[in-house]
């Protein structure tokens, strides 16, 4: 009767240890939704920033007119006149997740607006974020890294700076995919399941749907697998991971219409192809060892490495005729940017004049993932004892992504995920080393036996599992069979091994280390939430500051686009750079002539030579557009720094790469770009510089710029083409209006551009004189 009552505690302890598990990860996912919800708490339900509102106008077409309406809409409205077709260049997974949920909700009888769906989308995605990472976590390193890694990914600054509420950008779904698809390929790994590889499928497709940054997967997942290959760790249960993803993957995201044959057609994919055909060969080999005798394996070997070497031949051959065919060898601009960190500032300054493509600084690493930077190379160590198949993608998961996080600003975001699992890992293991030497000491190896017992528990469990990797090779029968002996055999030696664990720390040491770590994880909690609540909850349309007579609120964005809906006609068409082009869009409801799309580079290129150009040539740019209103960002009485005035290099610098007489050395005093009184003639007369101070020297009497820290140089000066029709309260935005054309006197022809304004002008007015229709 004893024998059957002995694993009673066990099984008790371990669905407590469930059910417990499963609370904390619930608290988890309140705490990964709660902390992102001060930016609305503090200002108001609002859309952030400038591409989440393109997605909330392309959201609200989606749940007015439809699925099929939205992949065959032709927006009019952006791109003047040129157009864009939505549907078959956007990626529409964060579109339709927030149009499902609309739906769900309206069906359920919660009417709530789709701009609060799609506000709350990123917050309720970080929850579901934070689960996958226990789920991934748990499969490389158990139940406990996992817990410790959600709860990290919950809070740390990296994530929450693309998941506030009112961050309604791709990224806000896209990281929860690019989790959920690494843990159901490490899931496919261990278990071999066929099931959960075509999970791992469609979530992959899902992640396509969602970002671009799929090609991370896409990549990732080949350069693992060649990794296990090439370290012998080879299996059926790698082959089962792999092939079915890149077969039904690829067929899958060339379903998305953003992406279609450049599923198969761009070098960022060329790697998952040529590493399917290397696994191929690899199980032709093993599966012909297992059939054949020594002597005919050689032979047969021989034979199949000679025809792989000629198929590997014959794919890389075209692949290198479809590279050398292109002028950017197969990749886009970004993956260049990547694999050549200068390749932007030469080629595509575009792509560079973006504030999250820059590299970041040491000081961002530590504001962004705090002391998880410190933690991470124990995490990497932890992973090494002992390593495995899913260890050794976490490890690859974190060099690869502190490489591109090295390259691009933006791509700390998948630094954060995996700078959580190895952190998790590692005090996972910390944890457990201190407080097992802690028991040791206080009650010793004999004192108490269900010590003993769950520390044997653990240890048969860390013995097993490098088993799994040894005999995978084998049937499944046999493996089995063969656990059975060796558990008997192996359990001898258990408690010996603990002991040699366990005394590696005295008590005060455990003691202060495990003070040490919670001190540690304090820190980076008060550390979470104040970047939660000042450093990235304040949304960019609507700006604060805080001075000796309190705080300060400057809304010019929302007041100058409502002046531009309700005081235009509905067809005008209204120029600004790039960045303002999606919320002109969502909130003015006016047509733009660019945005942030960024797909036409000759477009930019000549609304950037136009705001570099003297007002003349500037005006005729912008008349041949049929543009009516001219928008410019200013930031110079407030202090504003991301006004066009810092951004007007790059503007030159785009329009010069398509328009060669615009030359950045001439805006440009001995190498400095400058607006006082040393600045070049050829920038104190370009349109940008004359909008942008326009009347300035009023507000002060001396036209001090906050900004720059100087005092303009040219003050006093009137505007021939262009009008001022609104100024917003703070001066961070001003509106212009393209003068009418001088109506031509009948009979006369058009004088010279060479002529000088005041020359035309005498001559304009004496024709007047003789015109008989006045």
């Amino acid at each position: 009767m004893a024998a059957p009552e002995t694993p009673q505690p066990d099984t008790l302890r371990h669905a407590f240890g469930n059910v417990l598990s499963f609370f904390v990860l619930l608290l988890i996912g309140v705490l990964a939704f709660s902390i992102r919800l001060f930016s609305v708490i503090k200002y108001e339900s609002v859309i952030h920033e400038f591409d989440p509102y393109f997605n909330y106008r392309v959201t609200q077409y989606l749940t007015k007119s439809g699925v099929y309406d939205f992949w065959n809409w032709f927006d009019d409205r952006t791109w003047y006149p040129l157009g864009r077709v939505i549907g078959g260049t956007v990626y529409p997974g964060l579109t339709l997740t927030a149009g499902t949920l609309w739906r769900i909700l309206n069906f359920l009888n919660i009417p709530l607006s789709v701009e609060t769906v799609c506000v709350f989308t990123a917050p309720i995605f970080s929850a579901f974020a934070s689960w996958a990472t226990y789920l991934l976590t748990k499969e490389v390193k158990g139940a406990g890294a996992g817990l410790t890694a959600a709860a990290l990914l919950a809070m740390v600054p990296s994530y929450i700076s693309r998941s506030v509420a009112g961050s309604y950008d791709n990224e806000a779904v896209a990281i929860f995919a690019l989790i959920f698809t690494f843990y159901l390929y490490i899931k496919t790994l261990n278990t071999g399941s066929l099931f959960y590889a075509t999970l791992n499928a469609i979530a992959y497709f899902y992640m396509v749907c969602s970002w671009g940054g799929y090609t991370f997967i896409i990549n990732l997942i080949p350069m693992h697998v060649l990794l296990c290959i090439v370290t012998g760790r080879y299996s059926s249960r790698l082959y089962i991971a792999y092939a079915p993803l890149v077969v039904l993957g690829t067929l899958l995201a060339s379903l998305v219409p953003v992406v279609g044959f450049n599923a198969v057609m761009t070098s960022e994919h060329f790697a998952s192809f040529l590493v399917f055909i290397i696994i191929h060969v690899v199980a032709l080999v093993y599966y012909i060892k297992g059939i054949l005798t020594p002597q005919m394996f050689k032979v047969a070997v021989t034979l199949v490495v000679s025809v792989g070497l000629i198929v590997c031949g014959a794919v890389l051959a075209v692949l290198i005729a479809l590279v050398a065919s292109s002028p950017t060898k197969g990749w886009s601009g970004r993956s260049l940017s990547l694999l050549d960190p200068t390749y932007a500032s030469k080629y595509i300054p575009i792509i560079a004049s973006v504030s999250e493509h820059q590299p970041p600084t040491w000081p961002s690493y530590f504001m962004d993932i705090n002391v998880l930077a410190f933690l991470v190379p124990a995490g990497i160590i932890a992973c090494f004892l002992p390593l495995s198949d899913a260890s050794s993608f976490a490890v690859l998961y974190i060099v690869t992504s502190v490489y591109f996080s090295g390259v691009m600003v933006r791509l700390m975001l998948v630094l954060a995920p995996a700078a959580c699992i190895m952190s998790g890992i590692a005090l996972s293991e910390a944890f457990d080393v201190f407080t097992r030497s802690i028991k040791f000491q206080l009650f010793g190896a004999t004192k108490d036996p269900q010590v003993n017992a769950g520390d044997t528990n653990v240890t048969q469990n860390e013995v097993v599992k490098p088993e799994k990797s040894e005999d995978s090779l084998k049937e499944r029968s046999s493996r089995k069979s063969k656990k059975k002996e060796k558990e008997n055999v192996e359990t001898v030696p258990l408690v010996s091994r603990i002991e040699k664990k366990l005394l590696v720390l005295p008590l005060e040491a455990s003691l202060i280390a495990i003070f040490l770590l919670v001190l540690l994880g304090a820190f980076y909690v008060v550390h979470c939430v104040w970047a939660a609540a000042e450093a990235y909850s304040a949304p960019s349309i609507v700006l604060t500051s805080r001075s000796h007579d309190g705080l300060h609120v400057f809304d010019d964005f929302r007041e100058a686009y409502a002046w531009l809906r309700h005081n235009t006609d509905v067809d005008d068409k209204v120029a600004s750079w790039w960045d303002y082009g999606y919320q002109t869009t969502a909130m003015a409801n006016r047509t733009v002539i660019v945005d942030n799309n960024t797909w036409n580079n000759t477009h930019i290129a000549t609304v950037g030579t136009a705001m570099s150009s003297p007002e003349k040539a500037a005006w005729e740019i912008f008349n041949s557009l049929d543009v009516k209103y001219v928008l410019v960002v200013f930031g110079g009485l407030v202090g504003y720094p991301s006004d066009d005035i810092n951004k007007f290099l790059w503007m030159v610098r785009i329009g010069g790469g398509v328009f060669p007489h615009i030359k950045e050395p001439d805006y440009l005093r001995d190498g400095q770009y400058r607006i006082d009184s040393q600045a070049t003639p050829t920038m104190l007369n370009c349109l940008m510089y004359k909008l942008s101070y326009y009347r300035f020297v009023e507000t002060d009497g001396r036209g001090f710029d906050r900004v720059r820290h100087t005092e303009i140089g040219k003050k006093y000066f009137k505007l021939t083409h262009f009008e001022e029709v609104f100024t917003t309260h703070h001066w961070m935005v001003r509106i212009y209006k393209l003068k009418s054309p001088r109506n031509r006197v009948r009979g006369k022809t058009k004088k010279s551009k060479s002529k000088s304004t005041s020359t035309s002008i005498s001559r304009r007015s004496g024709a007047r004189k003789k015109n008989p229709w006045h």
